[in-house]
């Protein structure tokens, strides 16, 4: 594999790229849903070669053009070179061409992500045997007209060099799953989830992980809350102080901290997919975005993120960034292409979903940091709040500011405990008056890892993984309901 990489780069030099990379990738993949009772497996795999080539323009400045190929053959990689030379001097024939790189070394080395036990190794009837218990736990009630159980595991293999000298090898591993109970009556239609909504959680772990999820012990207690729905009050309308329990806040701080902090979206580079930021290069260590408690941190060092690696797809390791410090918007994430725009070094961000993707500014791990309140105390504090979990729906503006979410549940606070159960709860805010309004967050007892595998952007459209640390935060006066003001 190394000699078709440096076939690749041979090709790009000769052929007039001032700098050169190549990518092969090796992905496996397999999904399993449960489905009252009936199993649906979807496995693939895929390999190929891409190539990033740059070359001069005037004023020290560099164009890019990329070409990609199936075959791992040797003559297929130097053709993939040369077609990326092509392009990219084609593309220095539009106006206001070119970009600069930052400065980052060239990286030699190996990354694997921790794995007890091989999730591609394990006996499929294993998996299946665990999906159908936890599935057939939730239909003990008949008004359960539907219950899901889930299991995924990805890995890519990944080489990496470059006409600078790296050459990385990296094997990151995926797995995760989860469970779902719908419940019918008289018209009324409710969904749970554990352990969160779209098909559960997922780490950078092996098959482990999924055990610890223990599917079949929250199976019933799933399928009761989704039954409990059916009856229970809408959500009260009006201005009420909320608890987003993690999961949830997962969520919020993916679409509302996440995304706006993107460099290639703040500086207009990448906007079609998903638009733009509201978080322009004049708010930079100025602009304040939350309250003093909110402290954000990009970090794709920590263990088991979905968003964890050793080096992101231009060979730049992983970092750990600060992001929102006490509240004020300190650092954006970024690549080698958009981060000396503000005279800066890359954080490491760039990631393609693919070997026939180029990389672009992707979150890794956009963690909000815990606090110092244990959740009891946390509920014993907000009498007659709200306690809302697990997400149903969302929907955000293209800056980034307006939001509305839905979520499964929520809880009346009283006495220190989660109450009376409403259906139906939503919540809307504009992004910095809401994380002003958060006065608490729960201490590292309650933080937990959250992985989003279905982040999209680009185009043609890139799915990312991503992950989010995040316990338990209290959000004051926050709309809640239909308000009418």
């Amino acid at each position: 594999m190394n000699e078709i990489l440096e076939r690749a780069l041979g090709a790009a030099k000769t052929g007039g790229a001032a700098f050169a990379e190549a990518r092969i990738v090796r992905t496996r993949h397999q999904s399993i849903e449960m489905k009252n009772g009936v199993p649906t497996v979807v496995e693939s795999q895929s390999e190929g070669l891409g190539v990033r080539a740059f070359v001069s323009v005037s004023g020290g400045r560099l164009v890019s053009g990329f070409a990609s190929t199936f075959s791992l053959a040797r003559s297929a990689a130097e053709r993939a070179a040369k077609e990326a030379v092509r392009i990219a001097k084609a593309s220095a024939l539009t106006p206001l061409a070119g970009v600069r790189l930052d400065d980052s070394p060239a990286e030699k080395g190996e990354y694997r992500t921790p794995v007890a036990r091989d999730p591609f190794s394990v006996d499929l009837a294993e998996k299946l045997e665990r999906l159908h218990r936890a599935a057939e736990l939730m239909r003990k009630d008949h008004r359960v007209k539907v219950s899901q159980a889930f299991f995924v595991c990805h890995s890519d293999e990944k080489l990496f060099a470059s006409t600078e000298g790296a050459d990385i090898s990296q094997t990151i591993v995926h797995t995760g799953g989860g469970i779902a109970a719908t419940a019918v009556d008289a018209g009324e239609v409710q969904v749970r989830s554990y352990p969160n909504s779209f098909r559960g959680n997922f780490r950078t772990a092996g098959f482990e992980y999924f055990e610890s999820l223990q599917l079949e012990r929250e199976a019933p207690r799933v399928a009761e809350e989704a039954v409990a729905l059916l009856s229970a009050p809408l959500c009260p309308e009006g201005r009420r102080d909320i608890i987003l329990e993690g999961g949830q806040l997962a969520l919020q701080v993916h679409e509302s901290c996440g995304h706006p902090i993107e460099l290639d979206r703040v500086l207009g580079t990448e906007a079609s997919y998903a638009g733009t930021s509201f978080l322009t290069t004049d708010k930079l260590g100025t602009f304040r975005y939350g309250s003093e408690k909110v402290n954000i941190v990009a970090d794709a060092t920590v263990p088991g993120g979905l968003g964890s690696f050793g080096w992101d797809d231009e060979g730049v390791r992983a970092q750990r960034v600060p992001i929102i410090k006490e509240g004020v918007f300190v650092g954006y994430i970024s690549g080698r292409e958009s981060a000396p725009a503000l005279g800066l070094r890359s954080t490491g961000a760039a990631r393609a979903d693919g070997w026939n993707r180029l990389p672009l500014v992707r979150m890794t791990n956009i963690n909000l940091e815990p606090g110092e309140w244990s959740l009891a105390e946390l509920l014993a504090d907000t009498e007659g709040g709200l306690f809302l979990a697990t997400n149903r729906s969302w929907s955000i503006d293209d800056r980034r500011l307006n939001f509305q979410f839905a979520t499964e549940a929520a809880w009346e606070i009283r006495g220190g405990r989660l109450a009376r159960l409403y259906r139906n709860p939503t919540y809307t805010g504009i992004t910095p008056e809401f994380w002003a309004s958060c006065d608490a967050v729960a201490s590292r007892d309650h933080w937990e890892l959250w992985g989003t595998p279905n982040c999209g952007k680009g185009e043609p459209p890139q799915t990312m993984y991503v992950g989010h640390g995040a316990s338990p935060a209290r959000f004051r006066g926050v709309r809640v309901g239909l308000v009418k003001e």
